[in-house]
């Protein structure tokens, strides 16, 4: 593996361990340009204003969550992670449905998500994860 796969490897590992710290100045550093396309409900989150709401809102229903890498390859400009997302459901949760406020239950779900890179460079320019919307709700036995 040559040495700019490598550091992109380690870009998107730095990543989200700075997610799991709510570093979130240092999360920002890791890209050349802050950008989250959620795959799932496909709301896109352009600039760091934007992506700091981001964060904000996510972490508002877990403040815990977390994510654990159990696999990472780079093909191209774009690095692939699987990993399981965790948190608990400790703050009120906007769904489409209304709020529901906090239960204290625990969620542990498999996603993906790709890391895009620019021809070259080691930052990132947009994460996409990949996951199904209801997937944590049914983890967190709120929906079938």
């Amino acid at each position: 593996m040559d040495d700019l796969a490598q550091r992109r490897l380690k870009t998107a590992r730095d990543h989200m361990a700075l997610e799991c710290d709510c570093d979130w100045d240092a999360v920002i550093a890791t890209f050349e340009h802050p950008r989250y396309e959620m795959y799932g409900n496909g709301a896109v989150f352009d600039g760091e204003q934007q992506v700091r709401g981001y964060f904000a809102a996510s972490r508002t229903p877990f403040p815990d969550q977390a994510n654990e890498i159990i696999a990472m390859a780079h093909d191209g400009n774009t690095v692939l992670v699987e990993f399981w997302l965790t948190g608990t459901h400790l703050g009120p949760l906007r769904t489409p449905k209304g709020v529901v406020e906090p239960t204290g239950r625990s969620f542990r779900v498999r996603m993906a998500a790709t890391f895009e890179f620019p021809p070259g460079g080691d930052k990132i320019v947009c994460e996409r994860p990949y996951f199904d919307q209801g997937m944590v709700l049914r983890a967190l036995d709120l929906a079938p």
